[in-house]
C-alpha cells in the first residue's frame, strides 16, 4: 500500500513509496528506484521513489509522514547544493542510496519531538552543599529549564506535607537527607497532547556533606555548576576524562566510554588520538577525501551539558551528519589541567587567537562545537556553537560550514587536479608515439568489425526478407478461391486502400471467417502484427476482433471500404 493511498500515516521506520504515472519517455527509457533516508531531529523516514519524480514528490510524502507543511520544510543535503521543488530527480544524478535532512527552523521543538527516549523519562541528580540557602523555587525554575516543563504546569511527587509554599527554603522543608527522590510530570490539560502529559523526570536531592543536615546558611550564594549534575541515576558521577592523562588516546577512550554510559551508545564517532592526528587526518589527505574538524568541548560543570549531550549530540539527524561529513574529536575541560593542556594543544595548531576565544567562553557558555577548517597556510575557526541552542539550529550551521568548506574543496580539487595533469604532461608525451600506433590498430580493427557487422547484417536482412516472402506464397497459396458475384452465397465485396494510397479489391463469402481476410492482406504483405485493418466510419479496429468470426458477423457484408495503418 502507497503512502498516498493510506488512511493513517505510516510510521517513520517503514519505507514511503510514491506512485508515479510513466510517460511515453519513461516507457521507452527504463525507470531507476532511488531510496531516501531522511533524518527530522529524533526520527528516521525511508522514501523509495521513481527517478522521474521531482523534488516535491518527495517534499508531499514527508508532509503526511512528519506532519510538517511543505511551505515550512526546507530539504538538506543534495550534492548538487539547492535545488527547487520541480527539480527532477533524475537530472541530479544521484545514486541508488541517498541521505537528505529536514529542517523547519519556523517550527520551534517540542519536549517530545526533540528527545523522545530523553523526555519520556529522565534522571537527574540535584546535588546540594549543607551551606547553600536553597528556595523551591529555584529548584523548579532549573528543572523547568532542563525538561522545558515550565513551573505553572509542573505536578510533583515526593516533597514533604509541610512544603505548601514556593518561598520556603529546602532545609525548613524537612526532606530526607542524605538523598531525597522527587518526580515531576507535566500536569494533565485538554490542550496537551500525550506524548506531553506523559513526561516524567526523576529528581534525586543529594547533600554533599557527610555528618550535616540541610541548614540555612547567611546568604544566598547559590552556582548552577555545583547545583545540577548529570543525568544518572547514582548519587556519584565520574569525571568525563581523567586528569593529567599521559596519552590523548588514553583519554580520549575514557571519554568515549564514559559518554556512552551517560547518554547511550548513539552518539558521533570521536577520533580516538592526539588533535594534531586528527587535523592530519582531516585536512592533509587528498583535496577529494578531505573533511571538516568538529572540536566538542565538554564541561561537567555547565547547566547545558546533559541536555546538550542527551538532546543534540545523540540526536539521529547530527550524529548521522557528523560521521558523514567531519572527523569529531572531543575533551574535556572540566578541570583546570586538562583545560590548560587544551588551550596549549590550541594554541599550538590553531594559533593563539583560537585558545584566548575558549578562554572568553564562560562555564555555562559550554558545552562548544568548533567547527574548524584546514587551508593551504593554516586552519581556520568556521564556527563556535554554544550549549543553548536546538537541534534544527545546529543542524544549519554544520550545513551553513559544510557549504563554505565544499566550496574551498572544490577549488583545492581543482588546484590538484591542475597539478596533476601538469606532472602527466611529460610522461604524455613520452607515451605519445605508442599510443598513436595502438590508435592506428585499434581504428582498423573498428572497420573490420564494423564491416563484418555490416555483411552479417545484410545476410540476416535477406533471410528475413526470403521468410517473409516464403510465408507470404504460404498465405496466398492457402487462400480459398475468390466467389464470382452471381454465386448463390452471399458474397461480401471489400476495397482496402494501403498506406501508400493503392487500393486492394476482393471478393469472399459473406460466411468466411475474418482470418481468411487477414491472411489475405498478409499475403499482400501487410501481416497483422505489424498494421491495423479499420473502417472508415464509425472507425473500428478489425484486427481487434475474434479472428473466428464470419464478415456477416463483423458487419463487412455486403460491401465495406476498409484502410490499413502501420501499428505504432
Amino acid at each position: 500500500q502507497t503512502a498516498s493511498s493510506s488512511s493513517s500515516p505510516p510510521s517513520s521506520s517503514s519505507p514511503a513509496f510514491c506512485p508515479v504515472q510513466p510517460s511515453r519517455h519513461i516507457l521507452e527509457r527504463q525507470s531507476r528506484m532511488l531510496s531516501f533516508r531522511v533524518e527530522y531531529r529524533q526520527r528516521s523516514t525511508e522514501v523509495v521513489l521513481e527517478d522521474a519524480s521531482t523534488v516535491g514528490d518527495i517534499k508531499s510524502i514527508l508532509e503526511t509522514e512528519l506532519q510538517v507543511p511543505v511551505s515550512k520544510m526546507q530539504l538538506k543535503g543534495w550534492k548538487s547544493g539547492d535545488v527547487s521543488d520541480s527539480t527532477v530527480l533524475r537530472s541530479l544524478h544521484l545514486p541508488k542510496n541517498n541521505s537528505l535532512y529536514v529542517l523547519t527552523p519556523d517550527i520551534a521543538p517540542s519536549a517530545s519531538s526533540v528527545n523522545k527516549g530523553a523526555a519520556i523519562h529522565m534522571h537527574f541528580n540535584f546535588f546540594v552543599s549543607h551551606s547553600q540557602v536553597l528556595f523551591f523555587i529555584f529548584v523548579k525554575r532549573n528543572i523547568s529549564d532542563l525538561t522545558n516543563i515550565p513551573v505553572r504546569h509542573q505536578q510533583w511527587d515526593g516533597w514533604p506535607a509541610s512544603a505548601s509554599d514556593d518561598s520556603m527554603t529546602l532545609a525548613s522543608s524537612g526532606i530526607s537527607y542524605p538523598c531525597h527522590h522527587l518526580t515531576v510530570c507535566r500536569r494533565s490539560s485538554p490542550a496537551l497532547t500525550v506524548d506531553q502529559t506523559d513526561e516524567c523526570t526523576d529528581v534525586h536531592m543529594v547533600s554533599d556533606s557527610e555528618g550535616d543536615d540541610f541548614e540555612d546558611a547567611p546568604e544566598f550564594g547559590v552556582d548552577e555548576s555545583e547545583v545540577f549534575g548529570m543525568g544518572s541515576a547514582s548519587c556519584q558521577k565520574s569525571s568525563m576524562m581523567p586528569e593529567n592523562s599521559e596519552n590523548e588516546g588514553d583519554a580520549l577512550l575514557h571519554f568515549t566510554a564514559e559518554f556512552s554510559r551517560r547518554y547511550g551508545d548513539c552518539h558521533p564517532v570521536f577520533y580516538i588520538g592526539s588533535l594534531e592526528a586528527a587535523s592530519q587526518e582531516a585536512f592533509y589527505g587528498k583535496a577529494r577525501d578531505r573533511k571538516l574538524l568538529a572540536i566538542y568541548l565538554h564541561n561537567d560543570e555547565s547547566v547545558l551539558g546533559n541536555v546538550f549531550c542527551s538532546q543534540m549530540m545523540c540526536a539521529d539527524s547530527i550524529v548521522s551528519y557528523l560521521s558523514q561529513n567531519f572527523i569529531t574529536w572531543a575533551w574535556d575541560v572540566t578541570k583546570e589541567a586538562n583545560k590548560a593542556r587544551l588551550l596549549t594543544m590550541c594554541t599550538r595548531h590553531f594559533g593563539s587567537v583560537v585558545a584566548q576565544t575558549i578562554r572568553t567562553y564562560k562555564t555555562d557558555q559550554f558545552p562548544l562545537l568548533l567547527i574548524v577548517m584546514g587551508k593551504r597556510t593554516s586552519n581556520e575557526v568556521l564556527n563556535v556553537i554554544q550549549g543553548n541552542t536546538t537541534v534544527d539550529e545546529l543542524m544549519m550551521r554544520l550545513m551553513g560550514a559544510m557549504e563554505i568548506f565544499t566550496a574551498q574543496q572544490q577549488e583545492d580539487i581543482k588546484d590538484e587536479d591542475e597539478r596533476e595533469a601538469r606532472e602527466m604532461v611529460k610522461r604524455e608525451q613520452d607515451e605519445a608515439y605508442r599510443l598513436s600506433l595502438e590508435a592506428d590498430r585499434k581504428k582498423r580493427e573498428a572497420q573490420e568489425r564494423e564491416e563484418a557487422e555490416q555483411v552479417r547484417q545484410e545476410r540476416i536482412r535477406k533471410e528475413q526478407e526470403e521468410e517473409r516472402e516464403a510465408i507470404r506464397l504460404s498465405l496466398e497459396q492457402a487462400l480459398p478461391p475468390e466467389p464470382k458475384e452471381e454465386g448463390g452465397e452471399p458474397v461480401s465485396k471489400l476495397r482496402i486502400r494501403t498506406p501508400s494510397g493503392e487500393f486492394l479489391e476482393r471478393r469472399f463469402l459473406g460466411s468466411c471467417k475474418l482470418q481468411v481476410l487477414f491472411d489475405f492482406i498478409a499475403s499482400k504483405g501487410y501481416p497483422s502484427d505489424e498494421f491495423k485493418l479499420l473502417t472508415t466510419f464509425p472507425r473500428r479496429n478489425i484486427t481487434q476482433i475474434d479472428p473466428a468470426w464470419s464478415l456477416v458477423e463483423a458487419k463487412l457484408f455486403p460491401q465495406e471500404t476498409l484502410f490499413l495503418e502501420a501499428k505504432e
